[in-house]
């Protein structure tokens, strides 16, 4: 799986992306919409490429010192982690907002049989509809 990338993203500040001739890939749909989400706000100016960067990078270096492998089998772990601190640290989240929501997915996640989308629940006060299942 592969996308395309705006032609003003550095991507060769990112030297441990995962990535074929084409661009970047991806294992998964979660590292893609991962990886979406993150040129989203870099799109709307939330952070520059240099903050993502360096936010990036302060994630891969402190796995090694927690014991996890340099092979980059958990890149888009890194890469996730990296985006809640960035977001979180830019309060685009009030209060403890992402830590439900990242409760609310483990538990969808849990609940949904192997190979059906994950959907959440509705929330109180939503309209009459699950979230879809993707990053919401």
């Amino acid at each position: 799986m592969t996308t395309s990338i705006p032609p003003e993203l550095d991507l060769r500040a990112l030297s441990a992306l995962p990535r074929d001739e084409a661009g970047p890939v991806f294992k998964a749909p979660w590292e893609a919409q991962a990886f979406a989400m993150t040129v989203s706000l870099y799109g709307r100016g939330v952070f520059t490429w240099r903050e993502w960067a360096d936010a990036l990078a302060a994630e891969l270096a402190a796995a090694t010192p927690r014991g996890e492998a340099d092979d980059g089998t958990h890149y888009y772990e890194h890469w996730l982690a990296a985006l809640e601190k960035l977001v979180a640290g830019k309060k685009l989240i009030l209060g403890n907002e992402l830590e439900r929501r990242v409760d609310e997915w483990d538990a969808a996640a849990r609940s949904t049989p192997h190979g059906k989308p994950i959907e959440l629940p509705i929330r109180q006060g939503s309209p009459g509809r699950t979230i879809p299942p993707k990053f919401s």
